[in-house]
């Protein structure tokens, strides 16, 4: 896995390309879909964010490009100063990197990582989606962050566990391969 701080940001990179994409997907279709074919009277989501001048963010209607590229832009720099170093520092507070199996310990990195981004990343998002056309009220804000926080965590865990990272992984693998130590070799013969 990663050994330094280029292959760090790579691997953060590239797990934050396939995550924004992920959420802004599960956010706009399968959690606010119905709505948005509703209140725009259309047959699919897509023509539905088309119909409405694009998706709702800092008070106007962006396209989806947009809406993409500004949450990828605070996810990578949450993941790069915060999400990373800190899920690894609380992984190495519950296990010894040394005595645990490596599968464990991705696995509770994995966990730390979205246990932390996850709340962060959601309150992000509810600054950036709040209802401006309204009067601005700090309680509405915090009930947008919870029920934000209620959708995405389980949708972050299951897609982190079992298709982000395993896909990350073997993508970084294949861009990073390591050179066999002859110890290696002489095992394999």
């Amino acid at each position: 896995m990663p050994q330094n701080r280029f292959e760090r940001t790579a691997f953060a990179f590239l797990t934050v390309i396939v995550t924004v994409h992920a959420y802004v997907f599960y956010s706009l279709y399968v959690v606010n879909g119905q709505t948005l074919m509703t209140v725009n009277g259309a047959e699919s989501v897509i023509s539905a964010i088309n119909k409405q001048g694009g998706v709702y963010m800092f008070g106007n209607f962006l396209p989806i490009w947009a809406v993409v590229l500004v949450e990828f832009c605070f996810a990578f720099v949450l993941e790069i100063f915060l999400g990373s170093p800190a899920s690894f520092k609380l992984a190495c507070k519950v296990f010894n990197i040394r005595e645990t199996n490596p599968v464990i310990f991705e696995t509770a990195i994995i966990c730390a990582t979205v246990g932390i981004m996850c709340p962060a990343m959601s309150f992000i998002a509810a600054w950036l989606y709040y209802p401006y056309y309204a009067e601005f009220n700090f309680i509405t804000l915090i009930a947008d962050w919870l029920k934000l926080v209620c959708f995405n965590f389980p949708f972050a865990v299951l897609s982190q566990l079992f298709f982000i990272q395993p896909l990350i992984r073997t993508v970084f693998k294949l861009l990073f391969r390591r050179k066999k130590s002859s110890a290696e070799k002489t095992e394999k013969v």
